[in-house]
């Protein structure tokens, strides 16, 4: 952001009429249903304190509140509470530029944070973002101001994956120049390094030096560190500098500290031994110059690195063609896909990805959706089938109407998805920001202690302790331990089909232990198929012909699924006559001149058919939860059709992966009890809720709640979002509805209960990975930064601010290498 923020229009963000004087807002207010709503909000408004005027419109469900010069936005927000609504916040997101370690992340969420009307901010080390939500429109002028002053400038507002390209191109972009600056930087200082150190490998190369260059060595080590220090190293004291000038040192300030006493020092040794500097005595141009090497190069292996993080996001946001082919009047005319509106017609050609989401309207083919459905076998597409953008076609040509386009489509959501994810601050991290922001002005203590003590022990040994102290202590480590892993195991996530909808999900799910499931349509298939035909005269096929043939009229589901399991066996019905339905018991028709009948037992026994033939095929239909179908012809018992809701399969190898996890399982569904009681044995399921109605659903999660369990609620349905949402973490199966998946922390793009348990893994394997990384960050710090100020040098034992370079550099890497290992989780 360059300052310049354009104005409000009407429309942004569903905000409007909101200023950026701090003193006026409009804001949306959820939970207003009536005109008595309204008037209660505007009563509270009134009453409180701050408050110059405030108008609450019902028709549009929105207040807007002008302070006194005194009022606070806060008590804003709380007076609506109070009255028994919720405030509407806006969200937004921004790309930072000059984050370095956690005490900068404390510093801006701190500076943004104290912005007009601003509630909630977050600040992510890993991605360089920071998402700011704020009461009313979004303060994009206050925020770029205080983040300018805080000394990291907002560069943009980010949209979720449409700027991922060019956010990426620039980390690239930066990562390389930390390479030039490395190598260049690596180049000065190799020939100084071998002066200083030569001498001590090779007392003959050292004679020679001292021969060849005389008191001159010294002059020609003071130009080559000088060139690292000010040339690639320039901007440590850049940056540095600007933030001693600001009272908030950061990293940049103790390398600036650190490298530029050793020069200083140097230099000012080099300048009293006179022309010749033979009289100089030790000096640290090559510690200097070896410091600023080392960082550099650890900065362009973890830019290098941290690009390898985010690959999830840009193999996503590549899936999407950025041009498509729009009919007009029956031609082909390129189009950018920003471009398209929903309703136009797009030609995809064999072999293209689908730009946008729609409907087909002509042609068929065969499309590879197993970046949705992680099935690897292609979906076979026809008129008023569903393509989904990002979605590969086959070998033939399709015609299908846009249906969502932009941020709507499917693909923008799940690249939304992650990167809301990708942007979460755990628990924890607070406490690590909290901790990291005081880390630097205790290094610089500790440092001033250190040479303080050493000038007066052993004055030759102080420059050099006080600069390994100032050197070795690297926050970066500590910033990045956190966020680094979120980054890389949602983006892993990502590509197993599982979606964390909201960061802290990734360490509520690695806590639960009870996984409460709905049945239909998450454990079975959700629609009624046959399983099984019992034909008295063991003709099955034909007996499920004549079936067929008198369900042929019939709406029912029930019906519908004879019909399919006849058409599977490539079966042809007669077709029938005189077709009569009793609502709740059958169907019955005339089919080849024989009288059919097909219901319910009562309904045959009524019609005076003795069904004694068909009790064990019946008991087994009752033992498996089935619905038996009778089949009567001219009065005579014919035989029996089992039609159930199938268990999905896998389901059973799913549910036996998460018991193995040791989770608990529970079924809760509003299904008859013997159909659920089947369905549970057949996958080992010990505790069923069945008859449950979908509130009913969220008091049985509450109740397991309040026994102390943690708990995981998988479904699909409407009447599932209760549940999901009164769950700890709420897992919806991302073929079921968009109102379920709006209700869940996470959602499994395929349908298949194999990746709840991918799920459970990856949130496990993400958290011990953060726990690895905090503790070698934090380990590091407390063990080297005393043995950098010599607290073992009577025993021996020093740090050289060569080594203390190295190892800062290498600590950053460490925990972002770490991190990665989560690429190959779940």
């Amino acid at each position: 952001m360059d300052g310049s923020t354009p104005p409000e229009d009407a429309d942004r963000g569903g905000r409007a009429g909101a200023t950026d004087d701090g003193r006026s807002a409009a804001f949306a207010v959820e939970g207003m249903t009536c005109g008595g709503c309204a008037a209660r909000i505007q009563r509270s408004l009134d009453a409180a304190p701050g408050v110059a005027s405030a108008s609450v419109n019902f028709a549009a469900r929105r207040a807007t509140v002008t302070l006194t010069p005194e009022g606070g936005w806060a008590a804003v927000e709380r007076a609506v509470r109070d009255a028994g609504y919720a405030p509407g916040l806006t969200e937004a997101s921004f790309d930072v530029s000059g984050l370095r370690c956690g005490a900068c992340v404390g510093r801006l969420e701190a500076a943004l944070a104290a912005a007009p009307r601003v509630r909630d901010v977050s600040v992510n080390l890993a991605t360089g973002r920071a998402k700011v939500r704020s009461l009313g429109a979004t303060p994009r002028e206050a925020l770029s101001a205080a983040a300018r002053k805080a000394g990291y400038p907002l560069v943009e507002e980010h949209v979720p994956g449409a700027a991922a390209d060019r956010g990426e191109g620039a980390a690239a972009r930066e990562t390389a120049a930390l390479g030039r600056r490395a190598a260049l930087a690596g180049l000065a200082t190799a020939p100084l390094v071998v002066l200083e150190m030569g001498g001590h490998a090779s007392p003959a190369f050292g004679a020679w030096a001292a021969s060849a260059l005389g008191g001159f060595a010294g002059w020609l080590a003071f130009a080559l560190a000088s060139v690292v220090l000010f040339g690639p190293g320039r901007a440590f004291f850049v940056d540095g500098a600007r933030a001693l000038a600001r009272g908030a040192p950061d990293m940049n300030a103790l390398v600036m500290l650190g490298a530029g006493a050793a020069w200083a020092y140097s230099t000012a040794a080099l300048i009293a031994a006179g022309p010749t500097a033979e009289a100089a005595g030790h000096v640290y141009f090559e510690s200097g110059a070896v410091i600023v090497t080392l960082i550099l190069l650890g900065r362009w292996l973890e830019g290098r690195a941290r690009g390898r993080a985010g690959a999830a996001i840009r193999s996503l946001v590549a899936l999407q063609p950025p041009t498509a082919l729009v009919l007009r009047e029956g031609v082909p005319v390129e189009k950018t896909v920003a471009a398209l509106a929903v309703g136009e017609l797009v030609l995809l050609r064999p072999g293209a990805r689908a730009p946008v989401d729609g409907v087909v309207t002509e042609g068929e083919s065969w499309i590879d959706e197993s970046m949705v459905t992680g099935e690897p076998a292609p979906a076979r597409k026809g008129p008023g089938d569903a393509v989904t953008g990002g979605t590969v076609n086959g070998a033939g040509a399709l015609t299908f109407r846009a249906e969502r386009v932009g941020a709507d489509t499917l693909l923008a959501r799940i690249v939304a998805m992650v990167e809301t994810a990708q942007g979460a601050k755990l628990p924890i991290q607070s406490l690590v920001n909290r901790v990291t922001l005081w880390f630097v002005p205790a290094i610089l203590v500790v440092a001033a202690l250190t040479l303080g003590f050493w000038l007066w022990a052993a004055p030759e040994q102080a420059v050099s302790h006080a600069v390994a102290v100032l050197i070795v202590a690297c926050p970066c480590a500590m910033g990045l331990a956190t966020p680094i892993s979120i980054v890389v195991g949602t983006g892993r996530g990502a590509e197993l089909g599982v979606l964390f909808r909201r960061g802290a999900a990734l360490q509520a799910l690695r806590d639960v232990d009870v996984a409460a499931f709905d049945k239909t349509g998450t454990l079975t298939e959700g629609r009624p198929a046959v399983t099984e035909v019992t034909a008295l005269d063991g003709d099955g096929a034909a007996l499920l012909a004549d079936a067929a043939a008198v369900e042929a009229l019939s709406e029912h589901p029930v019906a519908r699924a004879v019909r399919e399991a006849a058409a599977a066996r490539g079966l042809a019905p007669a077709s029938a006559d005189g077709f009569r339905a009793e609502t709740g018991r059958g169907v019955s028709a005339t089919v080849a001149g024989r009288l059919v009948l097909v219901g319910s037992a009562r309904m045959l026994r009524e019609a005076g058919v003795d069904l004694a033939p068909l009790s064990a095929a019946a008991a087994r239909a009752d033992e498996a939860g089935a619905t038996a179908l009778c089949v009567a012809v001219d009065g005579r018992p014919a035989g029996l059709i089992a039609v159930a809701d199938p268990i999905k399969p896998g389901a059973g190898a799913a549910l036996a992966e998460l018991k193995a996890l040791g989770l608990k399982l529970v079924m809760v569904t509003g299904d008859a009890e013997a159909a659920a009681r089947a369905v549970a044995r057949q996958l080992g399921l010990e505790t069923v809720h069945a008859g449950v109605l979908p509130a009913e659903k969220a008091e049985v999660v509450a109740a397991l709640q309040t026994s102390g369990r943690r708990v995981a609620f998988i479904g699909d349905g409407v009447n599932d979002a209760p549940a999901l949402a009164q769950a700890d973490v709420g897992v919806a199966i991302g073929a079921g509805t968009d109102i379920a998946i709006e209700s869940a922390d996470v959602v499994l793009m395929a349908d298949d209960l194999a990746a709840a348990a991918k799920a459970v893994r990856l949130s496990r394997a993400t958290m011990a990975n953060i726990r690895q990384n905090l503790v070698w960050a934090f380990g590091y710090n407390a063990a080297l930064i005393p043995v950098a100020a010599g607290v073992l040098a009577s025993w021996g034992v020093t740090l050289s601010p060569m080594l203390a370079g190295a190892a800062m550099a290498l600590s950053s890497v460490s925990v972002v290498a770490n991190a990665l290992r989560l690429r190959r989780a779940g």
